[in-house]
């Protein structure tokens, strides 16, 4: 891969990623979304197929096993990871596909395709982060502080990433995203 097509987002939980995948995916058909598989039981309103592959333990290790995956990794006591498949035949068409991940999927993306574009959300403080995670009132407060410790980690390898965009206000990472994405392949 030696364009720039293939975009890789990465960054804290509660840092704002799905927003800003949500609007660019809105303003920019030609962006393709991987979706992802995951462990992890739906929340409510997510849609199999559409948000993510739900599937058990044993299907993501099989999964894992048969080299099917892009990158894999557990967060919160959940694995995630990115089917290879529908990725590989996306960029054989030439299209723009954006993996939404976190870091140790992001590391693993870097040795396949490591020209591919890294981008890196962070959030405008650590209390502001704190006060978002809180804010979804998903997670008891033991898997908090599991995201809040994973999030100072995850922010201390910001500079191994392409370009570093903070999520202050939606409309700028927007924008900062868009010239990124789009200035590398014209």
């Amino acid at each position: 891969m030696t364009n720039k097509r293939l975009i890789v987002l990465t960054g804290p939980s509660g840092v704002g990623k799905g927003t800003l995948v949500g609007s660019l995916l809105q303003r920019h058909p030609e962006l393709c979304l991987s979706v992802s598989a995951t462990t992890r039981s739906p929340r409510p309103g997510e849609i199999h197929g559409k948000n993510y592959y739900f599937v058990d333990q044993q299907r993501f290790q099989k999964m894992i096993a048969a080299d099917e995956l892009l990158e894999w990794a557990e967060f919160a006591t959940n694995y995630y990871g990115t089917p290879k498949a529908p990725v590989e035949k996306l960029l054989a068409e030439g299209k723009f596909v954006l993996l939404e991940i976190e870091l140790q999927g992001a590391r693993q993306v870097r040795k396949t395709f490591p020209n591919a574009l890294q981008i890196f959300i962070l959030p405008p403080s650590g209390e502001e982060l704190e006060r978002r995670i809180r804010g979804r009132a998903q997670d008891s407060e033991e898997a908090i502080s599991r995201r809040l410790q994973r999030a100072r980690d995850e922010i201390a390898a910001k500079n191994e990433f392409d370009i570093q965009i903070v999520n202050d206000d939606l409309e700028t990472a927007l924008a900062e995203i868009e010239k990124a994405i789009f200035s590398v392949d014209k």
